[in-house]
């Protein structure tokens, strides 16, 4: 495949642009009743067109942030180690002691790129519109040489993003509009010669249209930057920069898709019925509340009473006819418990529907081990789907990404995660429920061994059950004892100590523990 043409780029762009067009009216949707703040998809809209005053009731709005939160502290948790790697089953087991070393000390350095870059903050935003529209775009660029992290993060707002998928059905297939100012124009492409005719921003700035292209080319990435020519359909912009990739620069990934859709679906779009329900009956008892507080008043037409001049203050004297009943006050037909139980099965709803009863805080401090666990496990089962999509698209492409910036560096040499030498695993605490069961039925099986007597209990390696269990569990390495160590301190107590640790962390219930 050659090189994209910036003609074939706009081309492309324009037509992909086209197909999105049918997302745009459900997305600025969600965006205003689920993320008020902005959520106005990059378009510029008159104060009349913001709907940010249909909002009525903040559960939806404090479900996404809560939801966001949630992801990013279960997905990629800041300043803790979401990923880890280890030697693939090509390694022979001699030569496992010699490269799990240098495999850690990798670990370490990415983690700490990681946690000195803008990583947490960008990465809050993109789970905001994954929650919000069900599509997100991070752009993971390489920084320059002197800064603190060899990482830079920018969130790609969904207005300025068009996105395809690949010939493999990934979303690997990216093109960003974006209006830059002079400065932010030379600052990304230095030495660009600027254009005679710009366009002008909301704040009265001169910003050029620049349009970027990211294709993949077999196993490779074409990259093309260009400046659009006053806006026509046929014309040439000019040419910013051109590259060649091995990872994509451009990290998108969805909570979940239908079949033949390129975009994703979010929770917001499936509870957006609820949402817009649970408004209007808010907006319609604040309605009937404030009938209530001042009330609606009737009066016979005596000709002496001007409803006009009538000012309901106190000590205001209002005068009648003789015999007439002034001023009466008419009863509301509006009944306030039926819409407070209504509301409060909306809100029930939303909070199910958008995982805040599932990924929101434990509202009981004294939970069980067991509790702990089927409170995973039901987080797991809800999750699963979308982890494994997020997993594919978001995790896996980060990392990777990372071990080839830093590769060509020269700060983790030779180090690639290609499956067979070196395998990626995923350590977050969402990642590490599968793990904790496999461990949990490990430590079940030993427990049934023990009370089956020192027969039965002579099948099992304790040794090698203990390190296979930390390195599921992803215990470092220099805490674990080599096999010779290991085997010179085993011992009765290996089993009575392996099951006591296990009851202590809540892998095993602690009374379960005890009893062998």
């Amino acid at each position: 495949m050659t090189a994209p043409q910036p003609e074939d780029a706009l081309r492309r762009y324009r037509q992909a642009k086209a197909r999105r067009g049918q997302w745009e009216s459900l997305w600025q949707e969600c965006a205003d009743f689920a993320l008020p703040s902005g959520g106005d998809l990059g378009r510029e809209l008159s104060p009349g067109q913001r709907r940010t005053d249909r909002i009525f009731d903040g559960t939806a709005p404090d479900a996404v942030e809560q939801l966001a939160a949630s992801l990013l502290s279960e997905l990629t948790p800041p300043w803790s180690r979401w990923f880890g790697l280890t030697a693939g089953p090509a390694v022979r087991e001699e030569e496992r002691a010699l490269l799990e070393p240098k495999l850690e000390e990798a670990e370490s350095v990415v983690q700490a790129h990681f946690d000195q870059s803008n990583f947490a903050v960008e990465m809050h935003q993109c789970f905001l519109e994954l929650v919000t529209y069900g599509t997100a775009c991070l752009l993971f660029e390489e920084a320059p040489l002197g800064a603190p992290s060899a990482f830079r993060f920018t969130a790609v707002p969904l207005g300025e993003a068009v996105l395809e998928e690949g010939p493999d059905g990934r979303l690997d297939v990216t093109f960003r509009r974006s209006e830059l100012t002079v400065a932010q124009l030379r600052h990304r492409f230095p030495g660009a010669a600027l254009p005679e005719t710009a366009l002008t921003g909301s704040d009265g700035e001169p910003r050029y249209p620049v349009l970027e292209a990211v294709i993949p080319d077999g196993m490779a990435y074409e990259y093309l930057a260009q400046l659009e020519a006053g806006g026509a359909a046929d014309a040439e912009g000019q040419v910013l920069a051109r590259g060649r990739f091995a990872r994509s620069p451009f990290i998108n990934f969805r909570w979940l898709k239908a079949p033949a859709e390129v975009y994703g679906r979010s929770p917001v779009m499936k509870a957006l019925p609820d949402i817009k329900t649970a408004n209007k009956v808010v907006e319609l008892t604040l309605k009937n509340a404030s009938i209530a507080v001042t009330g609606i008043w009737q009066a016979d037409d005596d000709g002496v009473l001007n409803p006009a001049a009538v000012k309901l203050t106190p000590g205001t004297i209002i005068p009648k006819a003789v015999g007439s009943s002034g001023l009466t006050p008419l009863k509301p037909a509006g009944d306030f418990t039926l819409s407070e139980h209504l509301l409060q099965d909306l809100r029930a709803r939303l909070r199910h529907a958008l995982l805040v009863d599932q990924l929101g805080q434990v509202q009981s401090p004294h939970m069980t081990a067991t509790e702990v666990l089927e409170r995973s496990a039901q987080m797991a089962r809800l999750l699963g789907a979308s982890y494994g999509r997020l997993q594919s698209e978001l995790l896996t492409p980060l990392a990777q990404r990372a071990l080839a910036i830093l590769r060509r560096r020269g700060e983790i040499a030779g180090i690639v995660a290609d499956g067979r030498l070196v395998v990626l695993q995923h350590r977050s605490p969402l990642a590490q429920l599968q793990s904790q069961k496999d461990a949990q039925n490990i430590l079940l099986w030993l427990q049934q061994l023990g009370s089956f007597g020192p027969d039965a209990l002579a099948l099992a390696d304790l040794a090698k059950a203990a390190r296979w269990t930390g390195e599921t569990l992803g215990v470092p390495g220099e805490l674990m004892r080599s096999p010779e160590e290991a085997e010179a301190a085993a011992g009765s107590q290996g089993l009575d100590g392996l099951l006591a640790l296990a009851g202590e962390v809540g892998l095993l219930p602690a009374g379960e523990a005890a009893d062998v």
